[in-house]
């Protein structure tokens, strides 16, 4: 059997020391770490990085060519809940991801969903019931419970989510969370129920509160969701207790980064080295039971070659031994995926996304830039002919939501704010967590073009404006593109760069916009039944 030796500066974050050497790999294993007086070079070798919380499918790319373009920053495994895909097509689309990801030598760990639907206020392609989920849960591939969404099911002794968490806590499995806002009290309670992780804090109190409950803080960096700056604190006092995680991130920031940024930027804050590549690698190894390398003898040979600690720059990525990206190319093979979907929307008319006004003000959507919380504000309407209508100029547009299942359902459209559009429309079939079609625009003509685009290639991205219109089909149930990731990045771009010079000021507004129905975020969100108050757990009127 071949014996591989590679040489350089052996980063050992499991016994948090470093020294010249060289690791012999045969069998996709390290046989053999030594010291090597001679293996003086500035790069490092260390363990690979571990995305401890992603959903592939916000990259818009499948398994395998995520694991192309994720390899590069260094990345060797996540741990990815398939929510997305089993929200359009149930289990079966967590085999899908699982045999997808199967193709690559690339180390996913996908868990079993457990809030599908998230809410019994929306729409969604399937359903995952407590039988359901146990029975993926016996499979040795899904290696845990997905987020906990519905928290106030967890408060109020949900039977379905009890008997969920208890299948996952018999076969040792880890319960991930989903609480965004939870403190004192409540937290512990949410955590008591069996709960190990959350990564939707976004303050530092939040996160303080869930430590002292006893849970893992996931630090989130993502495309919508950016938690860093706020969390970066906890790596001074808590480190053993986080992980980073992304959480979504779209591909045109794939191509250029991962992990690593949270890497690179935990240094630049001055946190010990050995505590940050723990978060990054360590950490979710051990917490989620992964059979992932930690560069010691006798693990699978899953490590990273870095250029240096100033600058974190990724050179090589072997994954089983096996040299899988190098000077910033995948070295993995493009491998399109299987196609499989459930679409059955219909083409929509401007009159469908038409608001007769009413007595009161509008309950209004406030979206925020950098987070997936949104706030309640009240607005008078702008009423023309006895219809409400979007008003641009006061950063009010209509944010609509289709039901892709069934063809037949009425169209529920809200007001928002902080998109900023001021013409045009964009239209998405990426919703969380349904995956509807949800739209926001400055005029109901062109939500229904920016909405019968997404229909016309059955699923996607879409901006129209005056003389203009970009989209991205996303064929896979309507969550993933069947292309390469780097010309599904380049028409991300092109459809994002549109969005904004039809006037959004949001950093990423097609995340934003797939965050409008997520239903347990607070506060305020619209689902393809109505407008919903995250905080209140109940419907509100559009007008009052």
């Amino acid at each position: 059997m071949s014996v591989q030796r590679i040489s350089g500066r052996i980063v050992d974050v499991v016994n948090r020391t470093d020294y010249p050497g060289t690791i012999e790999v045969s069998g996709g294993v390290i046989r053999r770490i030594t010291r090597d007086a001679r293996a003086r070079g500035p790069h490092l070798l260390m363990p690979g990085l571990v995305d401890a919380h992603i959903h592939i499918e916000s990259s818009l790319l499948p398994p395998a060519e995520f694991a192309r373009h994720a390899v590069v920053h260094g990345t060797v495994a996540t741990v990815s809940d398939p929510h997305e895909i089993a929200n359009v097509l149930g289990a079966a689309g967590v085999r899908y991801m699982i045999a997808d990801g199967r193709r690559t030598p690339f180390k996913f760990n996908f868990g079993a969903p457990s809030c599908v639907p998230a809410t019994t206020f929306e729409t969604a392609g399937a359903a995952l019931d407590a039988r359901a989920v146990g029975r993926l849960l016996a499979r040795r591939d899904v290696r845990f419970l997905a987020e906990v969404m519905n928290f106030p099911g967890v408060l109020n002794g949900d039977p379905s989510l009890r008997a969920m968490i208890a299948a996952a806590r018999r076969r040792g499995k880890a319960v991930d969370g989903h609480a965004p806002g939870l403190r004192g009290a409540t937290a512990a309670k949410y955590a008591a129920a069996g709960i190990t992780t959350d990564h939707e804090c976004f303050t530092l109190p939040e996160a303080r509160d869930k430590l002292a409950a006893g849970m893992r803080i996931l630090i989130r960096e993502g495309s919508a969701a950016r938690n860093f700056a706020a969390l970066a604190p906890l790596l001074r006092t808590d480190a053993a207790r986080c992980m980073f995680c992304c959480d979504d991130l779209h591909p045109d920031l794939l191509m250029v980064r991962h992990l690593d940024e949270h890497v690179r930027r935990a240094l630049a804050l001055g946190v010990d080295r050995f505590d940050v590549l723990a978060c990054a690698s360590v950490n979710p190894v051990r917490h989620y039971g992964l059979a992932v390398g930690l560069l010691q003898p006798g693990d699978p040979a899953d490590f990273i070659e870095v250029d240096s600690w100033r600058n974190f720059r990724v050179r090589r990525t072997w994954l089983g031994g096996r040299l899988v990206a190098a000077r910033g190319r995948s070295l993995l093979p493009r491998q399109p995926s299987r196609v499989v979907n459930r679409f059955r929307a219909r083409p929509r008319t401007a009159a469908d996304f038409a608001v007769p006004a009413g007595r009161g003000k509008l309950n209004v959507i406030a979206a925020l830039n950098g987070q997936l919380i949104t706030r309640h504000v009240r607005l008078p309407a702008r009423v023309v002919a006895g219809v409400a209508m979007a008003d641009p100029g006061r950063d009010l547009l209509k944010l609509a939501v289709v039901n892709r299942y069934a063809p037949g359902a009425p169209v529920a459209v809200g007001f928002v704010r902080g998109f900023g559009l001021k013409a045009g429309a964009l239209a998405s079939s990426v919703a969380h967590d349904s995956h509807n079609i949800v739209a926001v625009g400055a005029d109901d003509a062109s939500l229904a073009a920016a909405v019968n685009l997404v229909i016309a290639h059955r699923g996607g991205l879409s901006a129209v404006g005056p003389g203009r219109r970009a989209v991205l089909p996303l064929p896979i149930a309507g969550l993933m593109s069947d292309a390469d990731g780097r010309s599904v990045a380049r028409r991300y771009t092109a459809v994002d760069a549109l969005a904004k010079r039809l006037g959004s000021r949001l950093d990423a507004p097609f995340m934003t916009l797939s965050f409008m129905a997520l239903l347990v975020i607070p506060d305020l969100k619209l689902s393809d039944r109505g407008l919903f108050s995250g905080s209140r757990w109940s419907f509100l009127p559009l007008q009052a």
